[in-house]
């Protein structure tokens, strides 16, 4: 399928910001890589993902080149695309249950537990384009299947779990947090999260 007007814009907005303010219009050079990648079907976001990628990997070099074109993407572009035949191929059970094998005991044990970790890894795996109509809605049903899951991590922590809050609790008290507010409420669910995680060894990592 030809790419849209807005699909191309968005590439080129994306790498003018990456490569350090370029030019919107690309060479000639990468307009015929865009009609290359245009010809195989590849999916604007794989290539957005891609050029994100290969700048994030540049950005950790003592000494990247000086010279960036769109034909130094290919490789990133090539693993996107295998990568996403592998996910369609596998279909919403793709590794569902990776990791879980890693998760402490009782909570391992729980049925219930396991299937929402399941229902979670499907939801993420499954993530659309942040420029899909549907995007926002798939967020938020991903959001409510990590907090059911949470939910039922912090329910099996018992009595535990409150000397975990007045750890957490002091430890944004130190921070001069004013109890209640918006910052103090952000932080909490977040790292009130992380600590929930780790007391289980929950792969949550980058989630």
């Amino acid at each position: 399928m030809p790419y849209t007007r807005e699909e191309k814009d968005w590439l080129e907005r994306e790498w003018a910001f990456r490569a350090w303010g370029r030019a919107g219009l690309l060479s000639t050079d990468d307009y015929r890589q865009v009609l290359a990648w245009e010809a195989g079907g590849v999916p604007m976001d794989l290539v957005v993902s891609a050029l994100n990628a290969f700048f994030d990997r540049r950005e950790t070099r003592a000494k990247p080149r000086t010279f960036v074109a769109l034909k130094h993407l290919d490789r990133d572009v090539a693993k996107a695309v295998k990568l996403r035949e592998s996910i369609l191929r596998a279909g919403p059970e793709l590794d569902a249950g990776r990791g879980w094998a890693q998760v402490k005991a009782p909570l391992r044990d729980d049925p219930a537990a396991k299937a929402a970790f399941e229902a979670w890894q499907r939801l993420r795996a499954a993530m659309p384009s942040p420029e899909s109509a549907g995007y926002l809605t798939h967020h938020d049903r991903e959001r409510e299947a990590r907090a059911a899951l949470l939910a039922l991590a912090e329910a099996a922590l018992g009595p535990h779990a409150e000397a975990l809050r007045a750890e957490l609790r002091q430890r944004l008290e130190a921070s001069d947090m004013k109890e209640g507010g918006l910052v103090w409420k952000r932080a909490w669910n977040h790292h009130w999260a992380r600590l929930v995680a780790a007391a289980w060894d929950l792969p949550m990592e980058g989630a």
